[in-house]
């Protein structure tokens, strides 16, 4: 393995470094930095500057308006822009339903959907999730009964991220309930607007409006909107869960975050000593730099072989498990930094108490303990591991 960038590699981080100084918007790379919330409005935005760079689906084949990027310039672009404060992409229309709809869709729906998620015309949401099937996803009990030419659909989906921001969700959902769990769904498309959805908020930990409940109550959803077979949709919901479990560790999210935690520990002196000299703070910065070196190679052994042509397998688990822990020990280091100001609901009409950085403390900490739940719990992955790899 060469974890080495050649020639070709570093004119290519070059270019992107120069394109994000230039398009990225400052005010929105410092509050990606500061760990605030953006808005719809500036995620649309620059979603949008990267489908006109050509740059937004780097998942996709060229063929459909992929950049046609190696899996090491993915890498890098990944980790460029995440030094520079870049949004994090919405994954659910770009890097989750868009693969589904290239390698199980039809030509139609190819043709429809997908100039539609590179220009940002959809938001999308996602829909497996429900109260009792979401560890296990394949109890799911969401019903879709065909009826002529369209499907009516009941049922409920948790967890849905910016639910209340999408007009297009995809679901998993049950047509065969008298055959085996995972040989009775289907993977359908639908529109948020029609009659009979309804999105209610979840309020999580951190205080905010990011999850939702839906709720479908005889939706009536065209047949056109079927994703491959029916009954087959397990295949999909599997086939989607490799690239969200592969982009979940964010390695260059946990390396950016591990920089400006440095960069707090500098200049925040406690009892006349900075924090970062302190060394039982050191300590923890030490062992924690350690872990997301591992990570980091983990990451790059998985680039190196996908660029040899190999399909991630087990190792997206690996990297869902050690990624996720490491941007959760990084938060837990940003709470102990803040100290006594880490309070965890802001009133952001309120003045400020403490370090600016602090006022986010607290409420980053809880928001990112989902990590290791949503996209297959921890546990779950390790699950996968036995088996792939112990055989147990």
């Amino acid at each position: 393995m060469d974890i080495e960038y050649n020639a070709e590699e570093r004119a290519f981080r070059d270019e992107v470094r120069a394109f994000l100084r230039d398009n990225l918007p400052a005010d929105v790379a410092e509050k990606v930095k500061q760990y605030k919330r953006l808005t719809p409005e500036e995620m649309v935005h620059w979603h949008r500057v990267l489908g006109e760079k050509g740059w937004l689906a780097m998942h996709w084949p060229e063929e459909y308006g992929g950049p046609g990027w190696s899996p090491v310039q993915k890498h890098i672009f990944e980790e460029e822009a995440a030094e520079a404060g870049s949004p994090r992409l919405l994954p659910f229309g770009i890097n989750m339903v868009a693969p589904v709809i290239i390698k199980f869709g039809t030509q139609a729906q190819k043709d429809y959907y997908l100039p539609r998620i590179l220009r940002t015309d959809d938001w999308w949401a996602q829909g497996y999730s429900e109260p009792g099937a979401g560890s296990d996803l394949a109890s799911l009990k969401t019903r879709a009964e065909r009826q002529g030419d369209h499907y009516i659909v009941n049922g409920q989906k948790t967890w849905t991220t910016l639910g209340q921001h999408a007009n297009m969700i995809f679901c998993l959902v049950r047509t065969d309930p008298t055959v085996k769990k995972q040989e009775g769904i289907s993977f359908l498309l639908i529109d948020m607007n029609s009659p009979g959805v309804t999105v209610r908020p979840l309020i999580t930990l951190d205080g905010e409006r990011e999850v939702n409940e839906v709720f479908f109550d005889d939706v009536k959803v065209p047949v056109d909107n079927l994703v491959g077979e029916e009954n087959k949709g397990w295949t999909c919901a599997k086939y989607l869960l490799t690239f969200e479990r592969t982009g979940i560790a964010g390695v260059g999210i946990s390396k950016a975050a591990l920089a400006h935690l440095k960069t707090i520990a500098r200049e925040t002196v406690v009892r006349g000593t900075p924090l970062i000299e302190q060394p039982a703070f050191a300590e923890r910065l030490a062992e924690l730099e350690v872990e997301l070196m591992a990570v980091e190679m983990t990451n790059l052994r998985v680039v190196a072989a996908a660029e040899a042509g190999g399909v991630p397998g087990a190792e997206s688990s690996f990297l869902k498990i050690m990624g996720t822990e490491v941007r959760q020990k990084i938060s837990d280091l940003y709470r102990e930094a803040a100290g006594p100001y880490a309070l965890p609901f802001i009133d952001e009409s309120e003045p400020a108490v403490g370090p600016e950085f602090a006022n986010v403390a607290a409420p980053t900490y809880f928001n990112l303990r989902k990590l290791s739940i949503f996209g297959g719990s921890n546990e779950i992955q390790k699950n996968i591991i036995s088996k792939a790899i112990l055989g147990l």
